[in-house]
């Protein structure tokens, strides 16, 4: 049996800011934006490269979803995005504005830095060390 995490639902205040945010500033892509009627849309964005997990853009619906936005993890980092050159992706979010809460570190596991995204979701970004 195979089984893997295909979408992970992100509450977000309104779709097109988060588009700038993931597709604009991280250079996510776009892998689907469709209408569903009474102003709802199924919005799916993807990192470069990734092949299976992606993240669902919800947009709050009511004061309960409202109150979950940029607290999703409870504060603590939510979302791990790896990559395989971090010196790259940590320059090219620095250039696109994106906010960094730490300089980056050298950990046993990898270079990481925490960022948050447009609504205070943490997200590490990490290069993981090179197997031996």
């Amino acid at each position: 049996m195979r089984q893997f995490v295909s979408l992970i639902a992100l509450v977000v205040a309104d779709y097109d800011a988060a588009l700038g945010f993931y597709v604009g500033k991280l250079g996510f892509s776009l892998v689907e934006d469709t209408d569903m009627g009474k102003d709802k849309r199924w919005v799916v964005v993807s990192p470069p490269g990734a092949t299976e997990t992606r993240l669902l853009l919800a947009r709050a619906a009511d004061d309960a979803q409202r109150a979950a936005i940029g607290a999703q993890g409870g504060g603590r980092v939510f979302l791990f995005l790896t990559t395989d050159d971090f010196d790259r992706d940590h320059a090219r979010y620095l250039a696109a504005g994106v906010r960094f809460l730490e300089a980056p570190r050298r950990e046993a596991y990898g270079t990481v830095a925490v960022f948050e995204d447009l609504h205070g979701n943490r997200w590490d970004l990490i290069e993981p060390t090179a197997a031996p």
